[in-house]
């Protein structure tokens, strides 16, 4: 399975990519929006349970890469989480490496993803969310088309309440197909 944009590759995960990604994963930076850093190893699980789904279901958080270097950046996809209040549901998401921000790679990647979701998987709708903090990924939802749910925020369950980042916004785009 690829997912072509302009300038990304959006692909199964490769062995190859599991330094960068902890390298991703363990910059303060790039984890700013989360309660923490991950470590080796909980990162090469995340790698490994992104594959898993992937060979599974066809779709998940999808291996990054440019397609001039062929340089692993991140991660940009689609997941069902069902521990959220108003799951089961498709959520797009992405992380990339902060080497790689402000070149426009999440908003390119994501709208290939939704492209793939609406025709290809048949998606009614797609949803996404981030700690109100947020603000560069909120700006992505809303480049890529999403509209704020209001009355949608929400404390997000896996996150220790009253964390300065449980609070969190939801976004929402219908198929254009519905």
């Amino acid at each position: 399975m690829i997912i072509e944009s302009d300038r990304l590759c959006l692909r199964q995960w490769r062995k190859d990519d599991y330094d960068t990604f902890f390298s991703l994963n363990s910059d303060v930076q790039a984890m700013k929006f989360f309660p923490n850093t991950l470590s080796r190893e909980e990162s090469d699980d995340l790698a490994d349970k992104c594959a898993k789904l992937i060979s599974e279901r066809g779709f998940g958080f999808f291996a990054v890469e440019r397609k001039d270097t062929q340089e692993f950046i991140g991660f940009i996809g689609l997941h069902t989480p069902d521990y959220l209040p108003f799951g089961p549901c498709t959520e797009i998401g992405w992380r990339l490496h902060p080497r790689f921000w402000k070149r426009g790679y999440a908003t390119e990647g994501a709208a290939a993803v939704l492209n793939y979701a609406f025709n290809e998987l048949k998606c009614m709708e797609v949803l996404s969310f981030a700690s109100k903090q947020n603000t560069p990924s909120i700006a992505v939802m809303r480049r890529i088309g999403m509209e704020y749910v209001e009355g949608g925020d929400f404390y997000h369950p896996r996150i220790q309440p009253g964390h300065p980042l449980s609070r969190h916004v939801l976004y929402r785009l219908g198929s254009p197909h519905s």
